[in-house]
């Protein structure tokens, strides 16, 4: 074989290596680029706002996400649950909100975007000293000891110090927590997803 076959061969060789190790460097490049669009844990922990996907959420069930390394409850409530919420506004220390935490656009009973109302947004801190409330949407059931308690119409309680709550997080009358839970920025992406940390625009 003539030197210029050999060097043909050679040449084609090292062009077609280098074209694979070219083509893996900009493969190895575009991994953590592409890694760097989703926020960092310390983004996320600044306050960088979180999707949450809410299309599986059960009617009754509640799921919890984060945001600001914060509990965020979201509860899907029956059409029985949203009905209790009307006409018991002697029960709680603050049945409007006017002394809780809660953005502009959500107001009223349910406490929620208007035309959203079955889906409750809440951070799962109690006011009082920012213990996790558990939920307990069984009616009729003391939520403290389990046994029958025919006033409780389903909500949340503490367990730290017996705060309660109702299905919109307003808190009763005569426990220590002094404001509703809170409801942070939220708005909706879609009617399955949600945004919290970032306000819903007015309609």
């Amino acid at each position: 074989m003539s030197n210029d076959g050999v060097n043909e061969g050679r040449r084609r060789f090292l062009t077609g290596a280098t074209c694979v190790v070219g083509a893996a460097g900009v493969v190895g490049a575009a991994v953590p680029f592409v890694g760097s669009w989703n926020p960092s844990a310390k983004a996320k922990a600044a306050g960088a706002p979180v999707k949450a996907n809410i299309s599986k959420i059960e009617p009754g069930q509640m799921v919890t996400f984060e945001w600001r390394g914060q509990p965020v409850y979201v509860v899907r409530r029956t059409p029985e649950s949203l009905a209790s919420l009307s006409g018991r506004d002697d029960t709680f220390r603050d049945p409007t909100s006017a002394e809780s935490k809660q953005p502009e656009y959500v107001n009223g009973e349910h406490r929620a975007i208007e035309g959203k109302e079955e889906f409750l947004v809440l951070v799962g801190l109690c006011t009082h000293l920012g213990c996790a409330p558990m939920y307990r949407p069984e009616v009729g059931v003391d939520p403290a000891s389990g046994g029958e308690n025919k006033e409780w119409v389903g909500g949340f309680f503490c367990p730290c110090h017996g705060s309660k709550f109702d299905l919109a997080g307003r808190v009763y009358k005569g426990v220590p927590a002094p404001t509703n839970l809170d409801v942070p920025p939220y708005s909706y992406e879609s009617d399955g997803v949600i945004v919290i940390g970032v306000d819903q625009e007015a309609g």
